[in-house]
């Protein structure tokens, strides 16, 4: 939700002043999708190792039960691939909407002629990176 992030913007016209304005986009759903999936996942391992260590023999003489944590565990692998790949996707669309050369454009003091407005460093996403990959 980056739409909710202000950062101030100074104002040429005048020293003392400045405007604030907020980044573009939300790119939440992405977010939220990955870390639901993964804390379903933690709990569904949780209770299947419950059921493993358990209820062993309930798991050993009961052919559909195998089958049916087979088919969920094949869900959540399906799942968890679609969830990376739209991880990964909100977060390319992060770091472009956080690129210091794109918020130097939106900023309108840095339209004028005589104005000459850099864009400082680039935030680091190393972590974010990992979380895709992970």
């Amino acid at each position: 939700r980056l739409y909710q992030i202000p950062f101030e913007m100074p104002d040429c016209e005048g020293e003392s002043q400045t405007h604030t304005l907020h980044l573009v986009g939300d790119f939440s759903a992405p977010a939220e999708f990955f870390v639901t999936l993964g804390v379903f996942s933690f709990l569904y391992t949780m209770a299947a190792l419950v059921l493993y260590l358990r209820f062993h023999s309930l798991y050993g003489d009961n052919k559909k039960l195998p089958f049916a944590d087979f088919c969920v565990t094949l869900c959540f692998a399906f799942f968890w691939l679609v969830a990376a790949a739209a991880w990964g996707k909100g977060l390319s669309d992060v770091k472009a909407a956080t690129r210091p050369s794109t918020l130097v454009a939106s900023m309108s003091v840095c339209h004028g002629e005589d104005t000459v407005c850099s864009a400082g460093t680039t935030p680091a996403m190393g972590l974010a990176n990992i979380s895709v990959v992970r």
